[in-house]
């Protein structure tokens, strides 16, 4: 029986428009140094999807730190990463409508030790940076982050938090109110911000959420106690928990207990492996660390709790390996903790 052989020129050609055709869905190459996507975006037709057994798996920018992250290179990594949902920091977001002075370049590592007091001259570029910035949010228009939401939502990827720089004690209450106007068109439920130490400043952005109806998740590190948020609970129904539970381990305390209790105020968890305190709280790849991930990604699971786990992968990145590869080993470890029975 005769057989013809496949016409591999035609079969590769027919392979590279395929892959071609699933980059532009997300918004093109960004840059041919780097090109992650064609795998994954084959495998699922160019929309991922990180929602196992009812959990709704996201991951924060910070998450690709040592990359550039403008926003339709995040967008890129999210869908090769299989992510879809995201927590967008401000830069990314602002940079994408224009903002003055909004660097998208990789993050340079933090020094070891305290940082250096900065200069007079280094004090007032900031202030001046910031005043112009400020200004640039009292007059801009909306139009760029609508198109952000969608370029993000026709990829895939739905944006379920956004981190501003516009929340703390030093911001006006006119850029306030403007982060929670971006928050609403980009489709947000929450914002995060860290946890204030002046209770007065809680009180202050739980009207503002009030007002808008978007909630406010605030972040803890070290400083996080199963009391911690009472307070900012007390002030609104809209201050909220964006827990860390790695940063919890590594303050020394099991975060179940704290999940079980707070579910109901939980907007978001970040999602992070770290050693306990008594083991020098490290971060580590998932899996190695003192975290219960697993135990967390179940209870989320069985008890149908509804916030999102925001993988922050925040340990160094290994040589021959990049941010988004190993955030999906993340989203892969995840997947697997919430196919597993209990």
């Amino acid at each position: 029986m005769k057989t013809t052989k496949p016409d591999l020129k035609s079969s590769i050609s027919r392979k590279d428009f395929i892959v071609k055709s699933a980059l532009a869905v997300t918004g093109a190459v960004v840059g041919s140094q780097h090109v992650f996507g064609a795998p994954a975006l084959l495998k699922n037709l160019g929309k991922p999807n990180s929602k196992f057994n009812g959990v709704q798996l996201g991951v924060i920018t910070y998450s690709f730190r040592s990359l550039p992250t403008s926003a339709e290179q995040v967008l890129k990594y999210c869908v090769d990463a299989n992510v879809s949902a995201i927590e967008l920091m401000g830069t990314t977001a602002e940079a994408f409508a224009g903002a003055p002075n909004a660097s998208t370049e990789p993050m340079k590592p933090f020094p070891s030790g305290p940082r250096p007091e900065l200069t007079d001259e280094q004090k007032a570029e900031r202030a001046a940076k910031a005043a112009e910035l400020a200004k640039w949010r009292a007059g801009v228009s909306l139009d760029k982050f609508k198109q952000l939401r969608k370029m993000y939502s026709d990829a895939g990827v739905s944006i379920y938090a956004w981190k501003p720089s516009a929340l703390d004690v030093k911001n006006s209450d006119a850029e306030i109110d403007y982060a929670f106007r971006v928050a609403k068109e980009l489709g947000a439920s929450h914002m995060t911000v860290e946890l204030p130490q002046d209770p007065e400043q809680s009180k202050r952005l739980g009207t503002f959420a009030q007002k808008y109806k978007i909630g406010i998740g605030y972040h803890g590190h070290l400083q996080q106690t199963f009391t911690a948020w009472d307070v900012a609970l007390s002030q609104s129904p809209y201050n909220g928990l964006n827990c860390d539970i790695g940063h919890y381990v590594a303050a020394g305390l099991d975060p179940i207990p704290l999940l079980e209790a707070k579910h109901d105020r939980i907007y978001s968890t970040h999602l992070k492996d770290r050693k306990s305190k008594a083991n020098g709280g490290a971060n580590m790849p998932w899996g190695e660390g003192d975290t219960p991930l697993v135990a967390a990604l179940q209870l989320m699971r069985n008890n149908h709790y509804t916030f999102p786990g925001t993988i922050e992968m925040e340990y160094d990145v290994p040589a021959g390996s990049d941010a988004v590869k190993e955030v999906a080993k993340c989203v892969e470890y995840a997947k697997n903790a919430l196919e597993k029975k209990s």
